[in-house]
């Protein structure tokens, strides 16, 4: 009769009736413990083992170049014609590397869960200069492989002020209208 019984179904215990799932983790969290669980790994399978009470920047930044070989982003080498053009006509032979974004954003989840697992942020390994710096050099290489500058992004609170006063200027008789009335635009 055991077998008839669904998979995902389990046994009520005796001792607890009100026996819950743990809570779904969110999809950030996820991908942290994921992430977390692959960088432990990485280091197991170094020739010696790395423990995590002895990993550094350098064990970091050699884990981020052997991602690279998972990676979809084809980055140009300086000698390559299409070097520096954003939409190449035609494909050539250039690596394909990790994107900066998703480097930035794996080392800020690595970084959380370093932490989180008991690490001191004086003594995170994630949170280096060393590192800063490597994810720099990867932006700013690939950005000129793709020909694109790097542009920070504007805050919200600056995009809604230029709108606000795009607005403004593009409908004075409105603009003057609220402002007696005691509205702001």
């Amino acid at each position: 009769m055991s077998g008839d019984m669904p998979k995902d179904s389990a046994p009520e215990s005796s001792s607890s009736g009100n026996h819950r799932p743990p809570p779904q983790l969110s999809r950030y969290e996820s991908q942290k413990r994921r992430d977390w669980n692959t960088f432990g790994q990485y280091l197991k399978n170094q020739r010696p083992p790395v423990m995590l009470s002895q990993c550094n920047c350098n064990h970091v930044l050699d884990f981020l170049r052997y991602l690279d070989q998972f990676g979809k982003t084809k980055v140009h080498l300086h000698g390559c014609v299409f070097f520096g053009q954003p939409d190449p006509p035609a494909s050539c032979t250039c690596p394909l590397r990790q994107a900066w974004g998703s480097l930035d954003a794996l080392i800020g989840r690595l970084r959380a869960a370093y932490e989180e697992h008991g690490g001191s942020p004086e003594t995170n390994p994630f949170g280096n200069g060393a590192i800063r710096l490597y994810l720099r050099e990867v932006r700013e290489c690939q950005a000129k492989a793709r020909g694109i500058p790097y542009k920070k992004k504007k805050k919200k609170n600056q995009i809604k002020s230029k709108d606000q006063a795009k607005t403004s200027n593009q409908n004075p008789q409105m603009h003057s209208l609220l402002q007696k009335n005691g509205s702001s635009a």
